[in-house]
């Protein structure tokens, strides 16, 4: 290990760090009131759980899967007065654990250069990289992810205690499945651990509450960030008439209403598993066509969760945050190996959230008015998704056709028989 290696390690730490103190600065102090979903919704949750026992996800349906309480429930240890500090501690305490196993503990040196990307990500996606369940579930899958290649039965477990605290990292174990040497061991301790979260929730009472998360999002409409949103903001600054932003008192969020909105909103969610199934298979022909699941793994995954974002009526701004684990996978394995660069799709993720930071949370307030230059903003950063999303795509059809293409370079242009006196590297030793 190099000097500079070792000396790099403890200053990313503590820049690491030092980005956290920041953002909690910022959650505590910044207009918008970027930790209100925290310090009003969680809270309430908690303190009904504490108050009169009544559970959300067991006692009565929720919007988030079961495992989502346990962050919640510990972020009022120390009272409901102190939850604010209480969760951004949690979640940096987390970060710094999950930036541990992402170096491994400093000794990584492409590790702690991911780490330095995602230390620059966090600080550019502003406060809403720390103000949601979401924080919670990105270092957990960070973690999954740097143990599948070493501890498959590991990440099993970690990644399916993230989906289990809100769903997207089932994307990351998806891709584990189709791609990693060890899937059948992810497969298994994946489903193992659901198996008991789901036993244990029934023992608890809870009935049909533990799947109420999927059944919760099924009627709500189009969220005014979500990319098909656009279509319905730019009527309103043309002026189509019964085209408005409302605000939903049932899922807390401000949605669009319009012609066409029903109908794009009931066709967005199948569209979303069409899109899930499609890359699924790109995945599996890249796979069989013999790439590199090292090149594969990263890939897949970034198309998946770039899939779940783009191809979604829910665009809420702590989404963007998911596009972490991704990245940090693919830095890990950047042009090793043979395994694509993916300093393209690094840059243009920050780009994506420097947009997302620019309309929330200081600014939101204009794109609800649906001032032009906060919609051209959201625009772009939706753009940006979008061609994240078929990079992605595009490279994982090239990763199985290269694939699909050596062996018949092997026949065709066989390698010198170095053997032979005729070879170069037999001339070079005469």
């Amino acid at each position: 290990m190099t000097a500079t290696r070792v000396a790099s390690a403890p200053a990313l730490l503590l820049t690491f760090i030092a980005v956290h103190l920041f953002l909690a600065l910022l959650n505590l102090s910044a207009p918008g009131l970027p930790l209100g979903d925290v310090t009003i919704v969680y809270a309430r949750w908690a303190e009904q759980a504490y108050a009169s026992g009544v559970v959300v996800g067991v006692d009565m349906p929720w919007v988030y899967p079961l495992l989502a309480i346990v962050p919640i429930l510990a972020s009022v240890t120390f009272g409901l007065g102190h939850i604010a500090g209480a969760w951004l501690s949690l979640v940096m305490v987390l970060n710094i654990l999950a930036l541990g196993f992402l170096t491994r503990w400093g000794r990584s040196r492409s590790g702690v250069a991911a780490g330095w990307w995602w230390t620059a990500f966090l600080l550019v996606l502003g406060p809403i990289a720390l103000a949601r369940i979401d924080a919670i579930t990105v270092a957990g899958a960070i973690i999954g992810i740097t143990l599948l290649r070493s501890h498959p039965q590991t990440a099993g477990i970690v990644l399916a205690c993230a989906t289990w605290v809100k769903v997207w990292p089932a994307a990351l174990v998806l891709a584990a499945i189709i791609a990693v040497r060890g899937r059948w061991k992810v497969a298994a301790a994946a489903a193992a651990t659901s198996a008991t979260v789901v036993v244990f929730a029934l023992l608890a009472g809870a009935g049909w509450n533990v799947f109420s998360f999927i059944t919760e999002q099924t009627g709500r409409g189009i969220q005014i960030e979500s990319p098909i949103a656009g279509i319905w903001l730019w009527q309103i600054i043309a002026g189509v008439p019964d085209t408005s932003i409302y605000y939903d008192n049932t899922i807390l969020t401000f949605q669009i209403t319009g012609a066409g909105v029903e109908f794009a909103a009931a066709v967005v969610t199948p569209l979303l598993a069409l899109s899930v199934a499609g890359i699924a298979l790109l995945g599996v022909r890249a796979v069989r066509a013999g790439a590199d699941p090292s090149s594969v793994v990263p890939m897949l995954s970034l198309a998946l969760v770039s899939a779940l974002i783009v191809v979604n009526k829910v665009g809420s701004p702590q989404f963007i945050s998911w596009l972490a684990v991704p990245i940090v996978l693919g830095l890990l394995t950047s042009g090793r190996d043979g395994a694509p660069s993916f300093r393209v799709p690094a840059a243009l993720t920050l780009v994506i959230a420097a947009l997302t930071h620019t309309v929330y949370p200081y600014l939101y307030y204009l794109l609800l008015a649906s001032h032009p230059a906060m919609v051209t903003v959201l625009s772009i950063r939706n753009i940006a998704l979008i061609v994240l999303l078929v990079w992605a795509v595009v490279c994982l059809v090239r990763l199985a056709s290269r694939a699909a293409t050596r062996p018949s370079l092997a026949v065709n242009n066989p390698k010198p028989d170095t053997s032979s006196s005729d070879s170069p590297r037999a001339k070079e030793s005469t």
